[in-house]
């Protein structure tokens, strides 16, 4: 990923937090008939090597849990977010006219060594940790125990584990540094009225870093 210092982040805290925040990540992975890209939402487990670990799970027929290799890397990108920026809404452009288009955007790339888990408890223990956390906001949250115990059993033979042991943790978070703070803070505010405001707000918070350094 082509990287400019402006745009770039490692602050690990802030990485993981958008991928909690975000956690449908597209993983790619490179098997016999080439690369492929799997998009599954992931679990991450802050507890577990340097940098986390990420789980989740396939289909059974999903050829990606046959194709890899234990221990082989991998890449998992999570998008945080993107939004085109007009020039017409940085007040510079009003005076010199020497603004154009761009898009902003927040990635994290997650490289790591994958590990398929195939036996029922592990699996068990990832659904159990998914559905907790997504499940959260209800009223009444789903459980497993929910579902019959013999359906729920069918069910986790038809779904394979994997685990991802991230190795190293990559941010991209393009959101006009290089412009003037009030030509940020500017756009950030038509993206909030334009109902984006996770790239809005999140322009805003950097043209307040902006002027403060």
């Amino acid at each position: 990923m082509y990287l400019p210092p402006h745009f770039s982040t490692s602050e690990t805290g802030e990485l993981h937090q958008l991928i909690v925040q975000y956690p449908l990540g597209s993983i790619i992975t490179l098997g016999s008939e080439g690369l492929d890209a799997n998009h599954l939402p992931f679990e991450l487990d802050f507890g577990r090597g340097g940098l986390g670990v990420l789980q989740a799970h396939v289909a059974r027929n999903n050829p990606l849990w046959r194709e890899v290799q234990s221990e082989q890397e991998v890449l998992v990108i999570f998008r945080a977010g993107d939004a085109y920026i007009s020039p017409q809404w940085y007040p510079s452009k009003q005076e010199h006219q020497k603004q154009v288009p761009t898009w902003n955007y927040r990635v994290v790339h997650a490289h790591g060594k994958i590990r398929v888990l195939d036996d029922v408890k592990t699996v068990r223990g990832i659904v159990a940790k998914l559905t907790r956390t997504h499940e959260s906001f209800q009223e009444k949250p789903w459980k497993m125990t929910d579902s019959p115990r013999d359906y729920m059993e069918e069910m986790l033979q038809r779904i394979v584990g994997i685990e991802v042991e991230i190795t190293k943790l990559i941010g991209k978070l393009k959101l006009s540094q290089d412009d003037e703070p009030r030509d940020v803070r500017s756009a950030g505010r038509v993206l909030i009225e334009r109902g984006e405001k996770e790239i809005g707000s999140a322009m805003i918070r950097c043209a307040q870093l902006g002027q403060s350094s």
